[in-house]
């Protein structure tokens, strides 16, 4: 008798078991549609990657394109612009992660760790302050090389004051990170890749 008990408990478990296995199968598949449908749609695809001419940047310049529904800033850098913020100490800086998301793992926030491929003249980020998500102004705060026109060559958040230097670097106010360094890649000496 203890074998007849024994056996109706091991096809008890086994029915147990396969039915949960075969609800959890079904609504695995009665969830796939409704998941899918959150996936982006093609024209979010296509904004994914863009590529940039950076020819007609002059020195000094500083264009801003929309990418991913955000600003993103190309600044073709003068050599004061690259000395100034070669200059500046990673332990001086608020952050001191370079926040590049070309470099593999965390990197100190150093002018080189901030470019891509040694072309430091091109400066290439997001133009979203880390603060609050406002769009810094160029050309101005406390932080960069004073051109003749009186302008600095840094960036400044109207909205709270936060200050970045010529790397993007936040050196002063609430913002917490620097302006972050998307994926690109370059195809040229004059044409980037962005995404």
């Amino acid at each position: 008798m203890a074998d007849a008990a024994h056996d109706t408990v091991n096809r008890r478990d086994f029915l147990m078991i396969a039915t949960g296995a075969v609800a959890g199968v079904g609504a695995a598949l009665t969830a796939w549609p409704f998941l899918n449908q959150m996936n982006p749609d093609a024209s979010v695809l296509a904004m994914a990657s863009i590529e940039v001419d950076l020819a007609p940047i002059a020195e000094g310049q500083a264009v801003t394109l929309k990418w991913r529904g955000n600003p993103l800033i190309v600044r073709h850098r003068s050599k004061a612009d690259i000395e100034t913020a070669k200059a500046v100490k990673v332990s001086d800086l608020l952050d001191g992660d370079s926040r590049n998301l070309n470099s593999k793992g965390v990197a100190p926030a150093t002018d080189d760790n901030r470019v891509v491929d040694g072309k430091s003249q091109y400066l290439v980020m997001l133009g979203v302050c880390t603060h609050l998500g406002c769009v810094p102004e160029g050309d101005k705060g406390d932080f960069g090389v004073v051109k003749p026109n009186g302008t600095s060559g840094g960036w400044l958040c109207p909205c709270h004051g936060s200050q970045y230097d010529t790397a993007g670097r936040v050196r002063k106010g609430p913002a917490p990170e620097n302006l972050p360094v998307p994926p690109y890649k370059y195809l040229s000496d004059t044409k980037i890749q962005i995404g």
